[in-house]
């Protein structure tokens, strides 16, 4: 039996990208014959999202042959607040001592409060003396881990507050298999607990923000084993910085052209382009480089920067001597192209 955990899908809209998101997480579970399906907190985006989708959504939630098992994050806390119906096959745990019992499993919920420090240690303990004997027992999590570097945009649009925090200590020695974890959207990251287990952060499904870079992933695993990395194709941007180099033979455009398509196509791509170019060399200024590249870049960039600068906007004769003398230095190439952009910085300041 296999589970996929995902979370932070952040719904607001019926059809938008974020809900055929969802639509596709749940063909997934379908194709991957899985038995439970976690989304460990923001299903919505705020709890008006959830009250504006819930009719909607109960079709997708209804005649699976596996189990939707949801907590309250942050932005949907009231969402799961009442006796709201979600669906056939949903199970939601918004109280730790209340945990649903499947086969050999005891999934327990630990969904999003204010609190921190002593208030989750409490919680943990009790955790700690009702742990199903025998089964393998699963933790879904709302909150933010404190041992790993997060910045506070790994988050998505998040304030400057602490959000539920812990610590992989507060987990060690509870018995617990696996802490399936939401809230951190930037990427999918495992950490082992010490005496056993995994603490784990699928990132959120689909980009919500610029700052989530990179594809999409979701886990599904089977219980006993390592958590499992599964790629999506959902939307998701991705930064692509290109610095143009006056010295070499490549013509800009064809490596601009090279780079994009070798981009996922669903990527929404962020474009960076610094470095120098030689207008002479390449027969295009600054303008009609700028021109050329909005062409080729329609339709398959979301956002450009566009930082390069021609050589030839200042006296370039000082340059040529000082690149001449440098040749009979021996130095080698790295060292050379250094010293040439170091030089052409300091010329285009001056």
């Amino acid at each position: 039996m296999k589970i996929l955990h995902t979370a932070d899908i952040h719904l607001r809209d019926y059809q938008d990208e974020r809900w055929k998101t969802l639509q596709r997480l749940i063909e997934i579970a379908r194709e991957e014959e899985v038995g439970i399906f976690v989304i460990s907190g923001d299903l919505f985006d705020h709890d008006i999202d959830g009250d504006a989708l819930r009719p909607e959504i109960r079709g997708l939630f209804s005649n699976n042959r596996f189990k939707v098992i949801l907590i309250p994050g942050n932005h949907d806390i009231e969402s799961y607040a009442g006796g709201e119906y979600l669906g056939e096959d949903v199970v939601k745990l918004t109280d730790l001592k209340e945990p649903y019992n499947y086969e050999d499993l005891s999934i327990w919920g630990l969904p999003f409060e204010n609190i921190e420090g002593e208030q989750i240690l409490r919680k943990l303990d009790w955790l700690a003396d009702n742990l199903e004997k025998g089964k393998k027992n699963i933790l879904l999590f709302h909150g933010e881990l404190l041992d790993a570097f997060f910045r506070r945009k790994d988050f998505g649009s998040e304030g400057e507050g602490r959000y539920m925090p812990v610590k992989l200590s507060y987990f060690k020695g509870l018995n617990l298999d696996y802490v399936l974890a939401g809230h951190f959207h930037s990427k999918f990251r495992v950490w082992e607990i010490e005496n056993g287990g995994y603490f784990v952060y699928p990132g959120s499904p689909v980009s919500i923000t610029k700052r989530e870079t990179g594809r999409r992933k979701i886990n599904i695993f089977e219980p006993g084993k390592t958590p499992g990395e599964y790629s999506l194709d959902t939307p998701h941007f991705e930064e692509v910085d290109i610095e143009l180099d006056p010295f070499k033979d490549d013509d800009p455009l064809k490596m601009i052209t090279r780079r994009l398509e070798e981009i996922h196509h669903g990527a929404r791509v962020i474009l960076r382009i610094s470095g120098f170019i030689d207008s002479r060399k390449i027969n295009l200024n600054e303008t009609e480089l700028a021109g050329e590249i909005s062409k080729i870049s329609e339709g398959k960039v979301f956002e450009k920067n566009l930082e390069f600068r021609d050589i030839n906007t200042f006296e370039s004769a000082l340059f040529e001597d000082f690149r001449n003398k440098l040749e009979g230095k021996g130095f080698d190439e790295v060292k050379k192209k250094d010293l040439l952009n170091l030089t052409l910085r300091a010329m285009m300041r001056g």
